[in-house]
């Protein structure tokens, strides 16, 4: 099973678990940091920010049973079950649409025409290939091939 492949199944296993615990899926990875394989499962509740530590709990156990059973994962792995927290990264389509309108920040590969490669700026609208976004009062397009990073802005 491919990374791809694995993600869609632990999220769609996870969606039961999660609905059960009173929440949902916002996002699943399964990534290699520091020469650790890490399943990641971000849960949230709607409307967004009430996940609790109990939510995250029941999910864990359920999920971490689930997969000792399915075993569909070769190598061995951390699960990790948390929220997106505040400032969750956004990449879907979907996530552009719900936070339309509110500050994110954005982090590039290449510094843009200002040579600035990272900024604070108000998500307008996306398309499958771009942001439109309002930067110092002026809106620009930017990439989506450009941007290493796409995050809800909040102040501390």
């Amino acid at each position: 099973m491919n990374t791809k492949e694995l993600t869609a199944f632990v999220a769609e296993a996870a969606g039961k678990f999660a609905e059960e615990a009173g929440c949902l899926i916002w996002d699943v990875k399964f990534v290699k940091e520091a020469g650790e394989w890490v399943l990641r499962v971000l849960i949230d509740t709607e409307p967004m920010g009430g996940v609790t530590i109990e939510m995250c709990e029941a999910v864990n156990r359920a999920l971490d049973a689930f997969l000792d059973e399915a075993d569909p994962i070769d190598q061995s792995y951390c699960l990790e079950v948390s929220s997106p927290g505040i400032n969750r990264e956004l990449y879907r389509d979907s996530d552009f649409e719900k936070f339309a309108g509110e500050e994110v920040d954005i982090k590039l590969y290449k510094p843009d025409t200002d040579g600035k490669k990272s900024y604070t700026a108000v998500l307008l609208s996306h398309t499958a290939d771009a942001l439109e976004l309002e930067v110092n009062g002026e809106v620009r397009s930017v990439a989506r091939a450009a941007i290493a990073q796409c995050r809800v802005h909040f102040d501390f």
